[in-house]
């Protein structure tokens, strides 16, 4: 049953599971137990990834199928042998974030009702310095997973090339990251820097493979997403079981393992054995930690080739030697006269559009706002169903599936790009397949965090 409590010993620490058998994951039957049970058999591999991080709770109360809130500030209710650091952020918004360095605080977050896990790139010693460098490879929609590999292996070269040794997992999702061991003596924004410098590189040696390209409408291919390296940004760890249908898991592998790996053959089912079989491919990174000097110096030359900065998210300060935050189809062209320009009108019954209340030049239609990105892709196949023939004109970065975060919850929305759509045969703006209102049903996870 669900209901009740369970005493766990350990390593000598009693943790309390509340609610042990309750489902998780619906389509294979994974309930919290099982979730807290796989973290403990794969524990010396989870640990490499966050121990001695604070992480970000990413909580789904509701199970894998629900919509999860983040949560930086530990619980105020939380047994003494909790760790704790206080961070602070671009916001300027502090939080004291809990810091995993065993099982038992593994298993007790578990059963706060994180699934995956999100640890920051810094240690708790040392707040400012990054100790890993996370190149996260992320297909725009239509992507197939060997194109991703490819790139995987590109990025190995590059970082190789810059005198760092790559360690690769599958994401658990829909993309691939390699990490790297750098040593903590950058700042956030000095890592960053080094990370648009990778992505451009990758992109230079791959470029119908792979792109730099921050604005959704210039993408293509695999975007190698630096902003990751941001301070205040996390990715879910080695080891951790994501909220897919499967119960996925990130999963570390060997080079020779990738070419022709399968991501769906990483389960909280199929791990564990894999993990007591060959042990953690990554167990040789705390000691292969590298310089970020060649990389910095190779952003150097890329300033006097006339690269600026690339963008960052649009919460954080603007920066020095940043370009504008203005996408492509928004920006002037020819002196004064800017680009022509509208504003995309909302689906009916909706106050905004796709654009919201800014003008773009490209011709912008929504398909969906939704609590998940399941349920949005949903409302995307339905559509594609509809207009089968409208369809064939997209090119997949036509496709923009947005992940909208507010403080403490997150929805999906999915806009469509019909520039290579003839314009006779543009479907007007039509009625959401999917109606989500983040403003107003995504207050409970809000009133829960």
């Amino acid at each position: 049953m669900a209901d009740g409590k369970l005493s766990l010993d350990i390593g000598g620490t009693t943790v309390v599971v509340s609610n042990p058998g309750k489902v998780y994951f619906p389509r294979t039957g994974h309930t919290k137990l099982d979730l807290v049970q796989y973290y403990l058999a794969v524990a010396g591999g989870a640990l490499r990834g966050v121990s001695g991080r604070p992480m970000v709770l990413k909580r789904f109360v509701n199970g894998a199928e629900g919509e999860p809130f983040f949560q930086k500030r530990a619980p105020d209710k939380r047994p003494d042998w909790i760790e704790t650091v206080l961070l602070s952020f671009p916001s300027g918004r502090t939080a004291d974030e809990v810091v995993a360095r065993d099982a038992a605080t593994l298993a007790w977050v578990v059963n706060l009702g994180c699934i995956d896990l999100n640890p920051h790139p810094v240690r708790a010693g040392d707040l400012d310095h990054p100790d890993e460098l996370r190149v996260d490879l992320d297909p725009v929609p239509g992507v197939a997973w060997p194109q991703i590999l490819q790139v995987a292996l590109v990025a190995r070269d590059v970082l190789a090339d810059f005198g760092l040794t790559g360690w690769p997992k599958t994401s658990g999702s829909r993309g691939f990251h390699v990490y790297a061991r750098i040593e903590p003596r950058w700042t956030f924004t000095e890592v960053r820097r080094a990370a648009v410098a990778l992505a451009r590189e990758i992109e230079r040696r791959v470029p119908d493979l792979a792109t730099a390209q921050w604005w959704k409408e210039e993408r293509h291919g695999v975007f190698v997403d630096y902003n990751q390296n941001a301070k205040d940004r996390t990715v879910a760890s080695a080891y951790s079981v994501r909220p897919t249908p499967d119960a996925r898991v990130s999963t570390p592998l060997t080079w020779p393992e990738v070419d022709g790996c399968d991501p769906a053959a990483f389960t909280i089912d199929t791990v564990p054995a894999r993990f007591a079989e060959i042990g953690d491919p990554w167990a040789g990174m705390d000691a292969a930690s590298g310089s970020l000097e060649p990389l910095l110096a190779l952003a150097v030359e890329d300033e006097k080739a006339g690269l600026a900065d690339a963008p960052w998210p649009p919460h954080y300060d603007k920066q020095a030697g940043e370009p504008p935050r203005v996408q492509p189809s928004k920006r002037k062209v020819r002196g004064d006269a800017p680009a022509p320009a509208s504003v995309a009108p909302p689906a009916p019954g909706k106050t905004s559009g796709p654009t919201g209340r800014r003008r773009s030049a490209m011709p912008l239609i929504e398909v969906a706002r939704a609590a998940t990105k399941d349920e949005a892709m949903a409302g995307l196949d339905r559509w594609k169903e509809r207009h089968a023939g409208v369809w064939e004109y997209l090119e997949p970065a036509d496709v923009l599936v947005d992940s909208m975060r507010g403080r403490s919850y997150s929805w999906t929305r999915i806009r469509l790009n019909l520039r290579h759509v003839p314009e006779a045969e543009r479907p007007p703006q039509e009625t959401l397949e999917i109606d989500y209102d983040p403003w107003t049903q995504g207050e409970g996870p809000r009133r829960r965090g």
